[in-house]
């Protein structure tokens, strides 16, 4: 392949030197098959766009327990860690770091989900997902997803 053209292919030329950061998100499936998403509030990156639920992975927790942590404190719903199934995971450099983002179905969960931080929520047929205006390191996910679900 020539070099200019793997320049060309989703998520760009790797940026070297970037701080890495890991971030988990639920693809939080209900009974009808729909799926959730959020939008990311006014006032951060990306404002507008919708998103998996999910965040940052702290120092000295597993991304299982991030999760957990994150749809509490988001949403308001209790699941387990044992309720989580892998379902995809995408790398993304942006201006000044790297996102890797790890997604995990969930089937099983305690409450209704509500947004507590200020963003919207609603859901969504598996083929909506992919006309939904989303962040270029969520993008890659919904093949994925397509494929599993």
């Amino acid at each position: 392949m020539a070099e200019e053209d793997w320049r060309a292919c989703p998520g760009g030329v790797p940026a070297a030197g970037l701080p890495s950061v890991l971030v988990a998100c639920a693809v939080l499936v209900d009974a009808d098959g729909r799926i959730l998403v959020t939008d990311r509030p006014a006032g951060k990156d990306m404002a507008g766009l919708w998103e998996f639920p999910g965040g940052k992975v702290e120092p000295g927790e597993s991304p299982e327990a991030a999760l957990v942590r994150e749809l509490a404190e988001e949403l308001g719903i209790e699941t387990r860690e044992s309720c989580l199934a892998p379902c995809g995971f995408a790398s993304h450099a942006y201006p000044g770091v790297h996102l890797l983002l790890l997604a995990f179905a969930i089937r099983k969960w305690q409450g209704t989900p509500a947004p507590r931080e200020g963003q919207r929520l609603k859901w969504v047929r598996l083929p909506d997902l992919f006309s939904l205006a989303m962040p270029p390191a969520d993008r890659p996910l919904l093949g994925q997803v397509a494929a599993i679900l």
